[in-house]
């Protein structure tokens, strides 16, 4: 019998016409070509529209609409469709704030959109008056800075809001007069004036407006000061930023999850800038109050600047 040393084993041939080892695998054989992502179809293009749909359905919530809720865990768990969703979005000239459960997909109109809402014509819808349509947006930029008086209010998702028709009032007529006392100090002229931009002439309008200049049967009028912001907040509940919880103090309102993202997205206006460093710190019932407050250098206003609009 031959002997053969450990390293000399002889290897078997490989079986005829398989080009293999008898016992291992494919000599040559290609490797398996890894799995590809399915292609995108019309119902996925129908479902991301629909998505998108949804969140332009404010008051709606995925909690109470089991098809909104499924195409939410869709986005959340199918980087393809969520790319595909976006892209919907962006097409319609949507920004997309957020998805989540807590605020379905929140979305805002960019400044271009057929869907953006300008400050301009909801106030000429409000109002004929040039005055009245600035107080509007006043009014609107006041209950957003009542609304999220910190920056960690508007950083804290658990944060809710609580605002009062009454309390948003109080809140400018302190603004003004602040601003007031802050023009007698600089030697400024008080005089009206009627097209100059900025919280420094709107204080001169809005102080001057009656709060309430109820009617004969006690109903309030829609120019007065209380009855612009009572329109004001009215839009945001119609817009689903604000739910109402009462009656108390002219109307008792708290914030959404949509409307935190919308003030989060214009915060760094400097129109809310102004009205905050003013020193009149909103409180978390709905009330304000006037605190000592450093001087802080002016800001420029974009005229009929206010909040979650675009001005124009």
């Amino acid at each position: 019998m031959t002997q053969y040393d450990a390293d000399e084993v002889p290897q078997p041939d490989p079986a005829p016409g398989t080009g293999e080892a008898a016992w291992g695998a494919p000599a040559d054989a290609p490797e398996p070509a890894p799995a590809g992502p399915a292609p995108i179809t019309p119902a996925d293009a129908a479902d991301a529209a629909r998505l998108v749909s949804f969140g332009l359905q404010p008051k709606l919530l995925p909690a109470r609409d089991a098809e909104y809720g499924d195409l939410l865990r869709r986005y959340r768990e199918e980087p393809a469709f969520a790319r595909l969703a976006d892209a919907v979005a962006s097409g319609l000239g949507l920004v997309v704030l957020e998805v989540s459960t807590r605020a379905g997909m929140a979305v805002t109109a960019a400044e271009d959109s057929v869907f953006a809402v300008r400050m301009g014509d909801y106030a000429r819808r409000a109002s004929a008056d040039s005055a009245d349509r600035f107080l509007h947006g006043l009014a609107h930029l006041a209950v957003a800075a009542m609304a999220f008086p910190r920056p960690e209010d508007l950083a804290d998702d658990g944060y809710i809001g609580r605002i009062t028709v009454n309390g948003v009032d109080a809140f400018v007529r302190q603004a003004c007069r602040r601003l007031e006392e802050r023009a007698e100090e600089d030697g400024e002229n008080t005089d009206p004036v009627s097209d100059a931009p900025g919280l420094e002439s709107a204080w001169r309008v809005y102080a001057r407006r009656s709060a309430t200049g109820a009617t004969k049967d006690a109903r309030r009028l829609a120019g007065s000061t209380t009855g612009i912001i009572a329109k004001a907040v009215t839009f945001l509940v119609d817009s689903g930023f604000l739910q109402r919880t009462g009656d108390d103090a002219g109307g008792t309102y708290r914030t959404t999850a949509r409307y935190q993202l919308q003030v989060r997205d214009m915060a760094g206006t400097a129109a809310m800038a102004e009205l905050l460093e003013l020193g009149v710190v909103p409180v978390s019932d709905g009330s304000a109050s006037l605190l000592p407050g450093e001087e802080t250098e002016d800001l420029d206003l974009v005229a009929e600047a206010g909040l979650p609009f675009h001005s124009g």
